[in-house]
């Protein structure tokens, strides 16, 4: 199927029919009675949540690291977050796992390729089982969308896990069929709504971390999702103007929608405001992955007074300016005051 229509597409359209043949009304209506009715994700709007008091945050030896390659937490009973755990990637992205009644949404996959490293897929494929024993639904009719929120290793890495999966599909790696994955057509500004079956899912572009990027709101839990171009540490500014467009936009959607919290992709600092240094994979108080709308308001309000490069702390986050990428904060020639 061409990956511009598949918006559009009647997923009804290609239901095989049991008998292999155009089913009677009496067999229609027998099929329908057997399902589930639909949940809905429209009502009594935003769905409630938590996050948890503390996510698995790596271990002061990797060597004797315990913990589970990657956390599952339910934010809510059709919405799951999964967190890697930093003693096996410094980097630890957070990937949310958005359930509708025809699509599951996997957003960025973590910082790992082989199964036999840690296998992502069945993590992934064991949260679809738990939602579709608890709803009475086949995992099987469940169309899984692998998406991330910009072309950067530690968000596809594991997109090869999922390449031989039935009912899946997922982004390209070329700016092309990154954008055109959700049939967008004028990138950045242009909006787009992915149906996952009742529940929505907004996206639209937001660069200047890196040029392919996009943001995601979810309008059944309300939650607003920005990937690397704003989140809880060093969030890398490669190209200022196009990030600094971005903010005004996440701003002004901010202003016309209700959003419960914003949620970046990684957490690099500790609840005291202090940056932890690059490559780290032990961070023992590190402050949550959740902020909030005015938090988004202040950076973007210290933002406006930022006229060259250098790092620049908001009180939730450092926005590093045109720096070198993997610079600590207390070694940059940058460094904030």
């Amino acid at each position: 199927m061409d990956r511009r229509s598949f918006l559009t597409y009647n997923a009804a359209a290609a239901a095989v029919p049991l008998t292999g043949m155009a089913l009677t009304g009496l067999s229609r209506a027998a099929v329908a009675a057997s399902r589930p009715a639909p949940i809905d994700f429209k009502s009594n709007l935003p769905a409630a949540g938590t996050f948890p008091d503390r996510w698995i945050c790596g271990s002061p030896s990797c060597m004797d690291n315990t913990d589970p390659p990657v956390q599952v937490h339910w934010y809510n009973p059709h919405t799951a977050i999964l967190r890697q755990n930093k003693a096996y990637s410094y980097e630890a992205p957070f990937a949310p796992l958005y359930f509708g009644n025809e699509r599951v949404l996997l957003l960025d996959e973590g910082f790992v390729q082989l199964r036999n490293d840690w296998d992502l897929r069945g993590v992934v494929d064991q949260c679809i089982e738990d939602w579709c024993r608890r709803n009475g639904r086949d995992p099987a009719s469940l169309e899984l969308l692998v998406a991330f929120s910009h072309l950067h290793a530690d968000h596809y890495a594991a997109t090869n896990q999922f390449a031989d999966r039935p009912n899946t599909r997922y982004m390209g790696l070329t700016h092309e069929e990154f954008v055109g994955f959700w049939g967008m057509t004028n990138f950045p500004e242009e909006r787009v709504t992915l149906d996952l079956g009742g529940r929505d899912i907004l996206i639209w572009g937001s660069p200047g971390h890196v040029v392919s990027e996009l943001a995601y709101y979810d309008s059944y839990s309300q939650i607003l999702y920005t990937g690397d171009m704003f989140y809880r540490g060093r969030c890398y500014i490669t190209f200022w103007e196009p990030w600094f467009e971005s903010m005004k936009r996440l701003i002004a959607f901010c202003d016309t929608h209700p959003v419960t919290h914003v949620m970046g992709c990684h957490v690099e600092i500790s609840k005291d405001g202090q940056d932890y240094p690059y490559g780290l994979t032990w961070q023992p108080d590190e402050a949550p992955v959740q902020m909030t709308v005015q938090q988004l308001r202040e950076a973007y309000a210290y933002a406006q007074t930022i006229t060259e490069p250098g790092i620049y702390f908001t009180g939730t986050v450092f926005l590093c300016n045109q720096t070198r990428g993997t610079t600590t904060i207390d070694r940059n020639p940058y460094r904030y005051t």
